[in-house]
């Protein structure tokens, strides 16, 4: 009979022939994609040129292997131990570990904590939009808010990455999901009131509610296009029309609350973003010498620090910079004059009085409320996260060591994505669950593709989550220097959406007047649109004022009606290297744990578009995946 642990050993870690291919992505970066790992590997870097490959000539500026490409070099690594548990069969990436091989466990904890500091800018960022925008003034709910969507995007990642995609995937907070949630917050039934009241309080909860409500809903469809195989379907009729200006109205449309934290202070602000680029690009070549100790040794090495920390460090320096100009009272003490939003003891209240446990629960700011119009509206943010995501598999999948994701496993991960999302609805966070790419870089940087890795940075994530204090610590942050590193990282965000254009003929008047009509619209009359009827004319506020909804509709709309070849729509280009990858014999990897030759499963009758066939099974009939899970435990 098996025991417990060989089960959950089994679970986080299957075995499979690593089969790296290469092809694009489309994927959001949410941080800076400057923004890379700290660098430790157990050899020597290689300093020969990188090897050539067919697939590699047709790259994407958007992808992750481009990434890489500008954040390569430096100096020595780390010699770290020869002798942890490794798979026989070398993947061609020269991985140190590749996505089944198991590190010693501190060092899945060390570049765990890594994947967290890479992601901590894009995740920091959402909640303290979303506190403004929800009218949240009581700094103890800001800090549990921020709690509890690093505890849930901790969930996440270990959800995905043992039942989705099972691909070293980081998941956290998205923009996506933003844009709708400013609009839905941007009706008149939940514009702030004035006076500081109890009245305050309950339309803050009424607020959350009525988005938690709209998420949990929405998130419906990503499982439903998931688990039902849709999603494949839909993504045959989207080309980089359609993506373009979908994802550069995402960063576009943020804008303005970048501005609004900016604005207390745009000194400080216009230093974060120098900084920022000052590391991200002018000293990204500059490696900085450490001393270490190895081997019962002393060695000086080096590590290109400005390049894998740039937004960190911009933003510890401004954050220094203000508390100096905090202590020496340079900075005004009156709320009303300019520049009081940039001191540092604005909300030190609120870590004082933090509890230094805080377990986040379902439900914790009311029961979900559900609208039409906020629904429709969430769905738009949906559907733009799905299609971020699905690149990013494919990415991760060539980094990691891994075979091509096929079909099955790219469904099954859009819906536990889908499912994540739900999760994070339940919770009270106000927002979704993405991947994050520049974790998924970050693979590349560290030579580390194990999949243990990533589940160790979801253990770290749900722990943070737990500690008050720290959650509380990180409102302190003035709003400019907030506000200087959000200008950045939107305008990462347009630019990457933009970069989609370069696979279609910007010569044709027809791809021309898709892409500017679909951009420029969201400028024009849409808010004179009034049908007359309240429930009708909140779902069509909130539809049209959500910018990325209406320039992506265009854009598909358009793209797919206007006559086109596909060599001049560029879909031929962007989909050269996305073939199917049914029947790899490698892609056993992607099954679910337990999930495999020789171990007892029920079956049911049927193809299942998110589970890979058992050989278990005969043929028309599919492994229920939870069935299988618990099949092993009761077995023999």
């Amino acid at each position: 009979m098996h025991n417990i642990s060989t089960f959950l050993l089994s679970i986080i870690s299957a075995n499979s022939l690593p089969l790296p291919v290469i092809l694009p992505t489309f994927k959001v970066p949410t941080l800076s994609s400057t923004l890379f790992t700290f660098l430790l590997s157990s050899s020597p870097p290689d300093t020969s040129p990188p090897s050539s490959s067919p697939s590699s000539a047709n790259s994407s500026p958007i992808s992750t292997r481009n990434l890489l490409a500008n954040s390569t070099g430096g100096g020595q690594t780390i010699i770290l131990d020869d002798k942890d548990e490794k798979s026989e069969d070398k993947p061609q990436l020269d991985l140190i570990y590749a996505i089944n091989d198991r590190p010693p466990w501190y060092l899945c904890l060390l570049l765990g904590f890594q994947h967290y500091i890479l992601a901590f800018g894009g995740i920091i960022a959402i909640p303290l939009i979303l506190a403004d925008a929800m009218c949240i003034e009581d700094n103890n709910v800001k800090s549990r808010l921020i709690s509890t969507i690093f505890f849930v995007s901790g969930l996440c990642t270990l959800l995905q990455t043992t039942f989705g995609s099972r691909l070293p995937i980081l998941q956290g907070g998205t923009f996506s999901f933003l844009t709708p949630t400013l609009a839905i917050l941007a009706l008149p039934e939940w514009a702030c009131p004035h006076q500081k009241s109890q009245l305050l309080l309950n339309s803050t909860t009424s607020r959350d509610d009525e988005i938690q409500g709209a998420i949990i809903v929405a998130s419906l469809l990503q499982i439903l296009l998931g688990f039902t195989g849709l999603i494949g379907f839909i993504l045959r009729f989207i080309g980089p029309l359609a993506i373009a200006p979908t994802i550069t109205l995402v960063g576009l449309s943020l804008f303005i609350e970048a501005g609004k934290k900016s604005g207390s202070h745009w000194a400080i602000a216009a230093l974060t973003m120098g900084l920022i680029i000052l590391f991200s690009q002018y000293l990204s070549n500059v490696n900085v010498p450490l001393i270490i100790y190895s081997k019962k040794k002393w060695k000086i090495i080096r590590y290109p620090v400005f390049k894998l920390f740039s937004v960190l460090l911009g933003m510890c320096l401004s954050w220094l910079l203000c508390f100096l100009l905090t202590v020496y009272n340079v900075l005004p003490t009156n709320s009303n004059d300019y520049g009081y939003y940039a001191r540092t003891d604005i909300r030190i209240d609120a870590v004082k009085s933090a509890p230094w446990i805080h377990f986040p629960y379902p439900c914790q700011w009311g029961l979900p409320t559900v609208s039409l119009s906020s629904v429709l509206g969430m769905m738009s943010g949906v559907l733009a996260s799905t299609l971020e995501s699905v690149g990013d598999y494919y990415a991760c999948a060539r980094l990691s060591g891994a075979p091509v994701p096929p079909f099955h496993a790219i469904n099954r991960a859009v819906g536990i994505e889908g499912i994540g999302c739900v999760v994070a609805g339940i919770f009270g966070t106000g927002n979704g669950t993405t991947s994050y790419s520049q974790n998924i870089a970050a693979l590349g940087i560290t030579k580390v593709g194990s999949r243990l890795v990533l589940q160790s940075a979801g253990i770290l994530m749900l722990c943070i989550g737990l500690f008050g204090k720290l959650g509380a610590v990180f409102i302190t942050i003035p709003n400019p220097v907030i506000g200087g590193m959000l200008m950045v990282m939107f305008g990462m965000i347009s630019a990457v959406g933009i970069s989609n254009l370069q696979f279609v003929d910007l010569n044709s008047s027809r791809n021309l007047l898709i892409l500017g009509f679909s951009i420029f619209i969201n400028n024009s009359t849409l808010f004179y649109l009034v049908a007359g009827i309240r429930e009708l004319d909140q779902v069509i506020i909130v539809l049209l004022t959500t910018n990325m909804f209406v320039g992506g509709f265009l854009g598909f709309f358009l793209d797919n009606t206007i006559p086109g070849t596909e060599k001049e729509r560029g879909i031929k280009e962007w989909r050269k290297t996305g073939q199917d990858t049914q029947g790899n014999k490698d892609d056993v990897f992607y099954e679910l744990p337990y999930m495999r030759e020789g171990e007892r499963c029920y079956c049911l009758e049927g193809e299942s578009p998110s589970i890979k066939t058992s050989g278990n099974c005969p043929s028309g009939f599919f492994s229920l995946s939870l069935f299988c899970l618990l099949a092993p435990l009761n077995s023999a």
